[in-house]
């Protein structure tokens, strides 16, 4: 069932939860610039997965994975990376890197954990380094 701007019900709520993802992408990116990351690519599909957003930090390749939660979620949002979403990250990334020739690029894989604010409009968490491969 579609409502009057097209977006699916609630029941459905793929086409929501597409928008909700895109708009979150779009905060964590603006956040992600004013701290000086110069952003190069944005849902980035292989074979490996999807990476949300590609960036420089200094020298630094960064591979953001953006994660937003609602206001009464259980979680916070950079908690609900399980290992299973870690290891298609991680593949999605080392796809990513052979394809483009930059195995031995300094690069780190980041979360950006967004939910509603009290005082501002979003409250954003940046974790460095949050998720690496074993050696």
């Amino acid at each position: 069932m579609r409502t009057r701007d097209g977006d699916t019900t609630p029941a459905t709520g793929r086409v929501n939860r597409k928008k909700l993802g895109d708009q979150a992408e779009g905060v964590a990116a603006r956040y992600l610039q004013s701290k000086g990351v110069r952003i190069l690519e944005r849902n980035v599909y292989n074979r490996g997965g999807e990476i949300d957003l590609i960036g420089q930090d200094a020298e630094t390749l960064v591979f953001f994975e953006v994660r937003f939660r609602k206001r009464h979620a259980l979680t916070d949002g950079a908690e609900s990376i399980g290992w299973r979403k870690q290891q298609k990250l991680l593949r999605a990334v080392s796809f990513y890197l052979h394809r483009n020739g930059l195995w031995d690029h300094p690069c780190r894989i980041d979360v950006v954990a967004i939910a509603p604010g009290t005082t501002h409009q979003y409250r954003i968490r940046w974790i460095r380094n949050a998720i690496q491969a074993e050696a």
